[in-house]
């Protein structure tokens, strides 16, 4: 497999210090550091390849660190922190993703053998050890990158590769059931996207309950299984990104800021932002607008 991973990262390695877009659809590239603010953010579901160094990423309570030798599998929307790492060498951190659509997944699952879905009450997001496979589909797929006119052509195909790989691997309930609409893995994922919309509204566990067919005892115990979090704990993740992010821009001041995201006492958002983030919104703002 180094072999593989040689040439992958000879690929990658024109990537900038933040999320690089590769000219293919739905896969992008990172390299070096990324500014703090933004690798804490909402996640969209990925499989995230690490080439060289390590990652940890954080998401409620629960903290999974992967390296060169595995891959990352996030099947919804989750607001996580994550960190990177050169790697023992010093080489900078180099990875490579792919956004997965459940549409994809969906018209892949037709042309496999039936699978039972996964476990009950099982993380969204985790870590598995990489395959020489994988790693195969991976090296054909970023070699479109110097052959822009074969991507539409070949990318899709190369795509249903590497999912085919993950959902042949341990993680592959996540696929499947993200991509099944009668799981309870899909009826949360259907939850999160409302919560993400409208994050600024308030919200009650029963509504959100019967959003997703589930009782209330059930679906608090499936979404904080999923996310690690618990929902209204949820949105307060995402409305606090929001807010820094508005903060950075410069936006808006912090009470108006506060009340934009759905916060209806200032003081209250200042003191859940610094819990946060560490400081308070506006010395945060400061800081990380810096260079």
């Amino acid at each position: 497999m180094e072999t593989q991973l040689v040439e992958l990262r000879a690929l990658a390695a024109r990537a900038e210090n933040r999320r690089t877009e590769s000219g293919i659809p739905r896969v992008a590239m990172v390299q070096g550091m990324v500014p703090e603010h933004q690798l804490a953010a909402v996640y969209e579901p990925m499989v995230n390849l690490i080439l060289t160094g390590s990652k940890t990423m954080t998401v409620g309570d629960r903290m999974l660190r992967y390296d060169a030798a595995t891959y990352f599998v996030m099947s919804v929307d989750l607001p996580a922190v994550g960190a990177i790492h050169p790697s023992d060498g010093g080489a900078p951190y180099l990875a490579v993703s792919l956004t997965i659509q459940p549409s994809v997944v969906a018209t892949l699952l037709t042309d496999m053998p039936k699978i039972g879905g996964g476990e009950l009450y099982r993380s969204g997001f985790s870590v598995a050890p990489v395959t020489a496979d994988l790693l195969d589909a991976w090296v054909r797929m970023l070699r479109l990158i110097d052959h822009p006119n074969e991507i539409a052509a070949l990318a899709p195909a190369y795509e249903r590769e590497i999912l085919f790989r993950v959902l042949q691997g341990p993680m592959g309930w996540m696929l499947r059931d993200i991509a099944m609409p009668d799981t309870a893995l899909s009826r949360i994922a259907v939850v999160i996207q409302w919560i993400r919309v409208n994050f600024a509204r308030p919200v009650r566990v029963e509504m959100l309950a019967e959003m997703a067919a589930l009782s209330v005892t059930a679906f608090h115990r499936h979404f904080k299984a999923v996310t690690a979090l618990s929902p209204l704990q949820y949105q307060k993740h995402v409305r606090l990104l929001h807010a820094r992010s508005m903060l950075i821009a410069g936006d808006g001041n912090v009470t108006a800021i506060a009340f934009r995201v759905g916060y209806e006492s200032p003081t209250q958002f200042s003191r859940e932002y610094t819990r946060q983030f560490g400081l308070a919104p506006s010395r945060d703002a400061v800081r990380l607008r810096q260079p």
